[in-house]
């Protein structure tokens, strides 16, 4: 799609440029720049307080570091601001603090760049008690998870913050149909949009040498069954995992990703002694393909919960594009793809069963499970954003 001027666009994230795990926040500044954008990409606020551990004492260093930075290139049409303030100062003296550090900090930013009448592109449902969106031409907020719903999270402020976001901005574009039913009541307009994937990234993995598999998924015996992402207490259901590697010594599953991501801690006794669950720890975004390559299957045993009733998880279309087979936890986001994967309740003999399917190769083939991962792309949904902006008549 073709703009004759494409504005700035500030993007306020909820996730650290470089962290592990990519989600919207990077793929979609990604997808701006490549059409012509440019980007300041605004790091994480921090909706929670701090947790006295190695993890989150690094990220404060880190911060410490850049922030006194000026905003640094990442990509072509792409900085990075990471703007000091104190996380999970959400009210009070605190809040005020992070306001006007934040507006230093943004400020100076874009005069640095020249931005000028940018879009605000928003993930934060703070956003308010953060920024004076009124200084934007275009507002924009992208919900992509239901945040109060993770350990941790001031439910009833994010709650009451998030719906006078929505009546204030522009346009609200949500991921999932449940985060469609709750915030379209206070939205001026609202488009659903599904959780998508990087295809040509995760596309890379079927045309890997399975001779040259990294070496730490290599000396783990076949058949792997694998999980990208956030090994969290709070969306993946441990127990069951643990009695599907009981029930199954000889089927490996291989987890990558960093653990107790989005809260305090995560346990994960329920896995001690059960040498065919391998926790690798988290990978590079560019070597994912690369163990995508050594799955027979790639899966999400998901809970049910408030939280996961109301994602779409990103790893379903990476595991499509990556050409892999998928059992899955039959959430309502999902439901809509059954067609080319195998859906089911969370209890040990459904997964079992469709497990079992699954390795023997039955349900649908590559073709039909790549053919549905090309339609469901960053640049497709993008170009279906910008021509909804455009319908509305909002550029």
């Amino acid at each position: 799609m073709e703009y004759h001027t494409k504005p700035d666009v500030v993007l306020l994230s909820t996730a650290d440029w470089d962290h592990p795990l990519w989600t919207n926040k990077q793929h979609v500044a990604c997808s701006l720049a490549a059409v012509g954008f440019r980007v300041l990409y605004v790091e994480s606020l921090g909706l929670r307080s701090v947790q006295a551990k190695g993890r989150d004492l690094l990220r404060i260093f880190r911060r410490l570091c850049r922030g006194l930075l000026p905003p640094r290139a990442v990509r072509p049409g792409i900085w990075v601001c990471s703007p000091l303030v104190v996380p999970g100062g959400s009210e009070g003296l605190i809040l005020k603090i992070n306001r006007l550090l934040l507006a230093v900090s943004i400020g100076a930013a874009k005069a640095r760049l020249n931005f000028q009448h940018a879009w605000l592109w928003t993930y934060n449902p703070l956003t308010l008690r953060y920024l004076n969106v009124q200084d934007y031409r275009l507002r924009i907020y992208h919900a992509v998870d239901a945040l109060q719903e993770q350990p941790g999270m001031q439910r009833q402020l994010i709650d009451n913050e998030e719906r006078r976001l929505c009546e204030l901005v522009d346009q609200v574009f949500v991921t999932s149909p449940q985060l469609e039913l709750r915030l379209l009541p206070f939205a001026k307009r609202l488009r659903y949009d599904p959780n998508v994937a990087d295809q040509m990234h995760f596309s890379a993995a079927m045309e890997v040498d399975l001779t040259s598999l990294p070496s730490d998924l290599a000396q783990i015996k076949e058949p792997r069954i694998g999980f990208i992402g956030a090994i969290s207490s709070y969306k993946l259901d441990f127990p069951l995992i643990a009695a599907l590697a009981l029930h199954h010594p000889k089927w490996q599953f291989v987890f990558i990703g960093p653990t107790a991501e989005g809260e305090a801690s995560t346990d994960l006794r329920l896995w001690d002694g059960l040498s065919n669950i391998h926790c690798l720890g988290p990978r590079q975004y560019r070597h994912l393909p690369n163990y995508c390559a050594g799955f027979q299957c790639g899966w999400l045993p998901l809970q049910k919960n408030k939280y996961t009733a109301s994602m779409f998880p990103m790893k379903f279309f990476e595991y499509l594009s990556a050409g892999l087979p998928i059992v899955a936890t039959r959430i309502e986001a999902l439901e809509e793809f059954a067609a080319v994967a195998w859906l089911c309740e969370p209890q040990k003999n459904d997964f079992s069963k469709a497990l079992q399917s699954c390795l023997r190769g039955d349900g649908p083939n590559r073709y039909q499970r790549l053919a549905i991962a090309k339609e469901h792309t960053y640049t497709a949904r993008l170009d279906r954003m910008l021509h909804e902006l455009k319908r509305q008549e909002l550029i």
